[in-house]
């Protein structure tokens, strides 16, 4: 009989190949690490604050911006962006290990904000904090909804 008989040679293929899977799954893996490492190096790192129990007193080199964009760097007038430098230069100079603060009112405009942080970067300065306080919701500021747990 033709065409319509099954034979012993014709049994059902029950397994499932997952090695095309797997070769999928680790290549979408490659990809989200090597966007992961771009995304990453694009943003600015700082260096946030971090509590210790005890130890050494840690140098701190403060550089306040108040709402009219005055710029102090230890409570010392600064004139221009070189002024900014060598004050940051001279610090750094003292202790390698230097950590910075920048206070920024929050009418400064952010365009300045990064401009002071290009400018510390600029004189050798890799430990950025920023300052804030705690209670930003009393000024207006509203506060950014989280979407984490």
């Amino acid at each position: 009989m033709a065409g319509g008989s099954k034979t012993e040679d014709d049994e059902l293929i029950a397994g499932i190949n997952v090695t095309p899977l797997v070769d999928i799954m680790l290549v979408l893996l490659i990809i989200f690490m090597v966007t992961a490492k771009i995304i990453v190096s694009q943003a600015i790192p700082l260096d946030l604050p971090k509590a210790a129990s005890g130890g050494e007193t840690q140098m701190i080199f403060t550089v306040t911006i108040d709402k009219d964009g005055k710029i102090l760097a230890d409570k010392k007038p600064i004139g221009s962006d070189a002024d900014l430098r060598k004050a940051a230069a001279d610090a750094l100079a003292k202790n390698k290990d230097l950590r910075t603060v920048i206070q920024a009112s929050s009418q400064v405009s952010h365009g300045i904000v990064i401009h002071v942080l290009d400018e510390l970067r600029q004189a050798g300065i890799q430990k950025i904090g920023f300052a804030i306080d705690k209670t930003a919701t009393a000024t207006g500021v509203q506060p950014v909804p989280s979407t984490g747990p």
